[in-house]
Formats: C-alpha cells, structure tokens, sequence
C-alpha cells in the first residue's frame, strides 16, 4: 500500500510496519524528522504543515494514518492555567477523509477532558478514529508513571541518541510520551490490510 503518516513525530505508531509499503511521512519539526529517517530510512520524509498537506494530497494514499497535535483537547490540561480555542484540525480531519477519501484511513488523539465530538474507539490510552473496526489487541500503555529511559526501551529507542539530537529533556519526553505504542501501530496496519473492498469499509464503518 501507499501509506500516509502525518505529524510522525520520531515514529512509534509506525515502528513495526516494516518495509513493504510506501510511507510518506510528513513532520514539520526539522530535528524530530531527522531522528525518523534515521530509524526510517526507506521512508519518504516531508517536512511540511501536515495538515495542508493531507488537504492536497489525500488521494493519492491507500492508508492514512493522522495523529493531530493533541495538547489543547488533554485531559491533563486541566485545570487550565490560560484559556485557548482547541485545535478543531483534529475534527477537520475526521470529517475530510469520511466523506471524501475512498481509501482506509486512522486519525489518533489522546483521551480528552471534554466529551469528543465524534465517538471514538479507545485503545491503548488513545482515541481512534477510523472507518474499519478496530479489534482489541489487549496491549496497554503504562507509561504515566515511567521515566524517560523505561518508555525509550519500550518503544525501541534508544534514549541516549534522542538526548545527543535533541538535548533537551523537556522535547525528548514529549516526543516518547507522544507515541503511540508499536504494537498498537501494528495492530491497526494489519486490521486495515484485512478489509479487502469498499464495500467491506462501508459495512464496518463506526460512525
């Protein structure tokens, strides 16, 4: 398949997809798409707006995977030191590839502190949106009470060289806290794989 993985970020979701697809990942963050490609390098790397990019280019993709940036709808927001709009992109994008995008697709956000707009699945500590059932994996993410280096190997990094590229703490725990487990990312992959027509997609829809 084609693949589109926007906002990257260093890669967890796709860190067990292999080798077999096309990927494009989009990340706007010069420094997070270098430490991709490094573990990624067969991929095609953009460094872009991910969301005008999904605009211009959705079509051209058998699978998108989207993982919006996620900080205004968190539930560890609250309470709210400074009030903010929250970034409907994520509600945007939902809505883009529903109507409008005939392949499959997967929009991935954290667990919110207000009632989502559109009903998700929840697995592994997330909120997904897809348009083909999501099967429980049984995998959990336990990661609220890890430290940095527990969460690296857990997700097969090594912690040392996001410190070397980075160095600053505050970006390296972002960036592992913003992944979503590997296992997940694979689950998800392989149950898109599974559907084999349209028609299969429109009898498994979720909303």
């Amino acid at each position: 398949m084609k693949i589109l993985n926007l906002y990257a970020g260093i890669g967890g979701n796709r860190k067990l997809w292999g080798n077999e697809h096309e990927i494009t990942a989009v990340e706007n963050n010069q420094e997070i798409a270098n430490i991709y490609k490094d573990y990624f390098p067969d991929d095609i790397v953009i460094i872009t707006d991910a969301h005008q990019y999904l605009l211009d280019h959705y079509n051209e993709y058998d699978f998108i995977w989207s993982s919006p940036p996620c900080p205004t709808h968190s539930r560890f927001n609250l309470p709210i030191k400074k009030k903010r709009y929250p970034d409907m992109s994520l509600y945007q994008q939902i809505i883009l590839l529903k109507w409008f995008f005939n392949g499959k697709w997967c929009i991935e956000n954290v667990i919110s502190y207000y009632e989502p707009l559109i009903i998700p699945t929840i697995r592994d500590g997330h909120y997904f949106w897809t348009n083909f059932i999501i099967k429980s994996n049984k995998v959990q993410r336990l990661i609220n009470n890890m430290n940095n280096k527990d969460i690296a190997n857990e997700r097969g990094y090594n912690l040392d060289e996001l410190n070397d590229i980075l160095k600053d703490n505050d970006k390296v725990e972002l960036a592992l806290r913003n992944c979503v487990l590997p296992e997940t990312g694979l689950h998800i992959l392989n149950r898109a794989l599974e559907i084999k027509s349209q028609e299969d997609i429109k009898q498994t829809k979720l909303f």
